[in-house]
């Protein structure tokens, strides 16, 4: 064979893939230019360099919505990313997209979020607000920032822009998100994180207690959390195939917004007010923000107002806690007085 395995690869991508799908030898390139890799793609490079980076293996210790639940099966911030990957594998798979742009940007949509999962987001948007910060946070830009400088991974400007383009927030899903603003790999890494999180919030939810049941509303969906998942990657994958952007059925789309909201209602907003824990984390991130503003205070690397922000965000819940112990509990009180 001609040529390097990549290039075998790169023209393997030719033939296999849809029109519409993004090929590895068009990419935009990165904004540091490098030797092409002799084996893997560009897009096979971005996965592995997110895969083996910190900020990826310290989402096994970030809170997804439950903060230290008592059980093994709730789900983290790295278990989130991994079934958002393979919704949108699946998904990209059947459409005939580019799989390893797919899970790059799955893989690293999320590495900017804070400890404390959205209660800890929150609580460090509040923060730098408070303290004259008129931005506030938003994951999804720290986790573009964190694969641009911290480390500087110098992934694709494809890879990039998914990244940087996930997130919805509360907001409902429209037509408008199956757009390919940057990639069409990107538009089903935006659905499949929607997906994903209404799916297994309303798994966990149910295991911790906090519903009892689901609303016989959203019956139609599935009777267990494998039957949901099928239904709506079937439904974006019937009606997105062979087309130039990505779609939910009309029905389809209305009923993941109103399940959405109704876990908005009935998990997120509720489950501040029945754990206090919740409280506590926030507290604790605002107070760590805080205590890294004065002058001195933060680890070398790590500079003024925006040094701040990245060394709280980039915290594991655990490693939080343990940094608030230290600066904040007396040494000869800790084998006596327990932070809980």
């Amino acid at each position: 064979m001609q040529g390097s395995v990549r290039e075998a690869t790169e023209r393997l991508e030719r033939i296999l893939l849809s029109p519409y799908a993004s090929f590895s030898d068009e990419s935009l390139g990165r904004r540091k230019i490098e030797e092409p890799d002799s084996v893997r793609t560009c897009f096979q490079r971005d996965r592995d360099r997110i895969l083996h980076s910190k900020p990826f293996r310290r989402l096994k210790h970030k809170t997804q919505v439950f903060i230290a639940p008592q059980g093994d099966h709730y789900r983290t911030r790295l278990t989130h990313t991994l079934e958002v990957s393979q919704i949108a594998r699946t998904i990209g798979r059947a459409l005939r997209l580019n799989e390893d742009l797919i899970e790059a940007i799955a893989l690293g949509h999320d590495v900017g979020h804070t400890p404390f999962g959205h209660a800890g987001e929150a609580a460090l948007d509040e923060a730098i607000r408070e303290a004259g910060g008129s931005e506030g946070f938003r994951h999804y830009e720290q986790s573009l920032r964190i694969v641009d400088h911290l480390p500087d991974l110098n992934l694709t400007q494809e890879t990039r822009m998914g990244i940087g383009g996930h997130s919805k927030g509360q907001r409902d899903l429209t037509a408008h998100d199956g757009e390919p603003t940057s990639t069409l790999e990107a538009a089903v890494v935006r659905i499949s994180d929607r997906i994903a999180y209404v799916n297994h919030d309303l798994d966990d939810a149910l295991r911790s207690g906090i519903i009892q049941e689901i609303p016989k509303a959203f019956g139609t969906l599935g009777a267990t959390h494998s039957e949901r998942v099928g239904l709506m990657v079937g439904d974006v994958i019937t009606n997105s195939l062979d087309r130039p952007s990505i779609h939910l059925s009309e029905s389809l789309m209305a009923m993941l917004n109103d399940l959405k909201d109704w876990l908005f209602q009935y998990v997120y907003f509720k489950y501040p007010t029945v754990l206090p824990d919740t409280q506590k984390a926030k507290d604790l991130v605002k107070e760590l923000f805080r205590h890294y503003l004065e002058p001195g205070h933060l680890p070398v690397g790590f500079e003024g107002f925006q040094g701040a922000i990245d060394y709280v965000s980039g915290m594991t819940d655990r490693f939080a806690m343990d940094t608030f112990e230290n600066l904040r509990v007396p040494r000869g009180f800790r084998n006596v007085f327990r932070i809980e």
